[in-house]
């Protein structure tokens, strides 16, 4: 789909996962996207028809009768979860189960969220939304804060 897309000279971009697949004979490493049948694209107008003539494509997401503009902080949020944009190591802080967390390390950095559980020292289970989308992560607690009361900031 993304090469159709770019043959009409069309950015195009999804999120694929890396994930290790168990055979009976074989292990195999595959790429699969993060969010199952999403192209993001970045058009202006006039490029609106060429990517619903496309194959495959069936419809811009809208809501109500506008559609629907990801802002780029969230594309680098998905590059981020996939592992194509690094950030950096911070110090651990006591957490508490239900505390509101903000990623400052790894490939998350940025992402807000809600600590789920601990399991054990080395990991934190986090509940991250970003596209209206849930995910569950597991990640190093030296990679975490916690969000001050009353501070807001737009990723």
């Amino acid at each position: 789909m993304v090469s159709l897309l770019e043959k009409k000279g069309i950015t195009a971009y999804v999120p694929l996962q890396k994930l290790t697949r168990h055979y009976t004979r074989k292990v195999k490493q595959v790429e699969l996207p993060l969010i199952s049948c999403y192209v993001f694209v970045h058009i202006t107008q006039p490029q609106y028809v060429p990517v619903l003539e496309t194959q495959f494509v069936q419809r811009f997401l809208k809501i109500r009768q506008n559609l629907l503009s990801i802002p780029q902080a969230e594309i680098d949020l998905l590059r981020r979860v996939v592992g194509e944009i690094e950030g950096v190591e911070a110090d651990a802080s006591v957490l508490h189960q239900g505390d509101e967390v903000e990623v400052i390390g790894g490939q998350l950095t940025g992402l807000r969220g809600t600590l789920v559980e601990r399991k054990g020292r080395q990991c934190l289970v986090l509940a991250l939304k970003t596209l209206g989308y849930d995910l569950l992560m597991e990640v190093n607690p030296q990679q975490v804060r916690k969000v001050q009361s009353g501070i807001r900031r737009s990723a």
